[in-house]
């Protein structure tokens, strides 16, 4: 069997027949070791070719799912890597921390709640003093609840959640961190594939994603003759512990079936897109894009 066999096969042995994965049921925001199955962040496959070797990264999110993942490969590429999560996802954060010290890299634990405008300034010049420099942000950490109720009954207090973790934490945090990036340095914005396909569950999760791509092209007009480039993710399903945190139990058995390739996503599929956008090889005249990795869903 080849490598790319033996990764998809490994990929697709994660989920069940109808491409998603037994009913569960975590308290938000989540955390990995009860998932079932524990999602796959490349840890055994993910092979680096030194193409960030000397970065420096601060990551949103990057405890668990699509921030471990992309913090390991970083790593394996040769990036040090700044981890900012909540408190409260302390064990996710220290198992990812060891991936990345295994990878020989330097990584720095920057706990504290980005919903907070003032841990937000504070995150880049942390990651900085910790790391010794700043040359790739990846604004990762997201926050979604599905509704059961209509919009009469959708509460400011999970309005603010969603909208002040998606997308005030974007503002905040790259307004403090341009001041760090040179010519060369790399933003990378994780939307979805909720801001092309919506599910009326997630009508302010979507409407977020939707203003990050809009922000990520006017991004990237703005800070384009600085040298810095700005781009965009947009996953589809992706199993990772926001999932069973903030779905219904019964939808995961079907989650990411209804895709072409009929499957949910793994973190560690997701990965090396934003390896490629960082690259300042790989993607240099590469900015204001939205690279989707969604199973064959369209992304325009």
């Amino acid at each position: 069997m080849s490598d790319i066999d033996a990764d998809v096969s490994r990929a697709a042995q994660l989920v069940n027949e109808e491409g998603g994965f037994p009913a569960q049921e975590q308290q938000p925001p989540g955390l990995t070791e009860p998932m079932n199955p524990v999602p796959d962040h490349g840890e055994k496959s993910y092979r680096g070719s030194g193409r960030l070797t000397g970065l420096r990264a601060l990551i949103t999110g990057g405890d668990s799912g699509i921030g471990r993942a992309v913090a390991i490969a970083f790593a394996r590429e040769g990036a040090d890597v700044a981890l900012s999560y909540l408190p409260t996802e302390q064990p996710d954060a220290d198992e990812t921390a060891r991936w990345v010290r295994d990878a020989g890299r330097t990584t720095a634990l920057l706990p504290g709640d980005i919903t907070d405008r003032d841990t937000c300034q504070a995150l880049p010049g942390l990651a900085v003093d910790a790391l010794g420099g700043l040359e790739i942000l990846v604004n990762n950490a997201g926050f979604q609840m599905a509704r059961t109720h209509g919009i009469e009954e959708l509460a400011d207090e999970h309005l603010d959640r969603v909208i002040k973790t998606n997308l005030y934490a974007l503002f905040w945090l790259t307004r403090a961190a341009v001041p760090h990036l040179t010519s060369g340095a790399s933003i990378i914005n994780t939307t979805s594939i909720q801001a092309y396909d919506p599910s009326t569950t997630l009508l302010d999760y979507a409407a977020t994603k939707a203003a990050i791509n809009n922000a990520t092209v006017n991004l990237a007009g703005e800070l384009g003759p600085k040298g810095i480039r700005v781009n965009a993710v947009a996953p589809g399903p992706i199993w990772t512990p926001l999932q069973p945190a903030t779905q219904d139990a019964d939808h995961l058995e079907e989650f990411g079936g209804d895709t072409p390739i009929g499957r949910a996503g793994q973190p560690s599929e997701v990965a090396p897109a934003f390896v490629f956008l960082a690259s300042p090889s790989d993607a240099s005249y590469v900015s204001g894009t939205v690279l989707g990795v969604t199973g064959g869903k369209p992304v325009f």
